[in-house]
Order: C-alpha cells, then sequence, then structure tokens
C-alpha cells in the first residue's frame, strides 16, 4: 500500500496570500486546490496577520496536511515591504507549528528553479509549466495561488534532498536553529 500525505504550499502576503495543495501517494502527485487571501480591504496590519493566521489554521483543520512549504521572504529595494511579509509569512508559519507540522521554507528562485528548470522565471512562466504537470483546466486571475501552489510542488520535487530554505519541526526546532534572532 502506497503511502498518502498531503503538502500544502504558501505564498505569504500582506495584500494577497496565496496557497496550493497537493496529494502525494508514492511518487505521484495530484491537485487538491488552490486559492488565495485577499487581504487589499483592511487597512489595519494586525487584522491582516489575525486573517493569515485564521485562515491558515481553517486550511489545516480542513485538508490536514502533512508538511508545509513556505515562499522565503526575498530582500528588495524597500525594508519597510520585506518586514511586512517577514511577518505574513512568521504567522502562517507559527499557524503549522502550533499544529506541530514540519515547515520547510524556499526562496523564490530555488522554487521557479525546481518548476521550470530557471530561477529566473516568470510568475505567468510557473503557473502554465504547473497547468501543464496537474492538467489544470484554467488559471486563476492572480497568480500568487500558483505562486502558492509552486512551493508546494517544488517541495514535493526536493523530497529527500538537501535544500536550501530551513525546516523546522516545531517551536523547539525553530529556536534552536535561529539562536542569533533572540534578542538577550
Amino acid at each position: 500500500m502506497k503511502k498518502e500525505k498531503i503538502i500544502m504550499g504558501i505564498d505569504p502576503g500582506t495584500t494577497i496570500m496565496g496557497f496550493g495543495i497537493i496529494k502525494v501517494v508514492g511518487s505521484q502527485m495530484s491537485f487538491i486546490q488552490m486559492n488565495e487571501l485577499i487581504l487589499k480591504k483592511y487597512n489595519d496590519p494586525f487584522t491582516k496577520l489575525k486573517m493569515i493566521y485564521d485562515r491558515t489554521i481553517s486550511l489545516i483543520e480542513t485538508y490536514h496536511p502533512d508538511e508545509i512549504a513556505i515562499e522565503a521572504p526575498f530582500y528588495g529595494k524597500n525594508v519597510q515591504s520585506m518586514l511586512k511579509l517577514g511577518r505574513a509569512q512568521g504567522v502562517a508559519m507559527a499557524a503549522g507549528l502550533s499544529r506541530q507540522i514540519p515547515i520547510t521554507e524556499y526562496f523564490p528562485k530555488k522554487i521557479k528553479m525546481a518548476i521550470t528548470g530557471n530561477g529566473n522565471a516568470s510568475k505567468e512562466q510557473v503557473a502554465r509549466m504547473l497547468q501543464q504537470v496537474l492538467k489544470l483546466e484554467s488559471l486563476p486571475k492572480n497568480l500568487d495561488s500558483t505562486d502558492g501552489l509552486a512551493a508546494a510542488v517544488c517541495h514535493f520535487y526536493n523530497q529527500g534532498k538537501v535544500t536550501q530554505g530551513k525546516s523546522y519541526t516545531g517551536w523547539a526546532a525553530f529556536v534552536k536553529q535561529n539562536g542569533d534572532r533572540i534578542d538577550r
């Protein structure tokens, strides 16, 4: 009997959080769901973070993922944007860690490379490749959901390989691997 595993991918954001879920049976993956949480209508940044946490918990309770793959924040020109993105990622990670779900973080270039073979691929190229691989009938208007799905597929492709991201199995593992972040 082949072991079944559910992988949830998250593309964190404070405007739109994209997510995708796949099922893996043996060496085969299949599409379960992708969608996005629209946060543009909320002005309060703390409300946005609560919405991200609540939606992530809801997805966990609905789909019971065995593992979560999340896109790591990347450094751009705007430090404030990176700070907001890091908070969104942290809240999504906290939701998974609160349920003892292992989390692996992937850099955007790593995800693009895993899906398209090109670390500089566009969102559209990633989405079209996912459409082919997972036999999706159509693509969403916003590609944040395909970015979340791409994180899950990247994780599937990287099973058993050493990754450039970090993996956490719970709060203790997170603290141990990130001791330099603790203010003493």
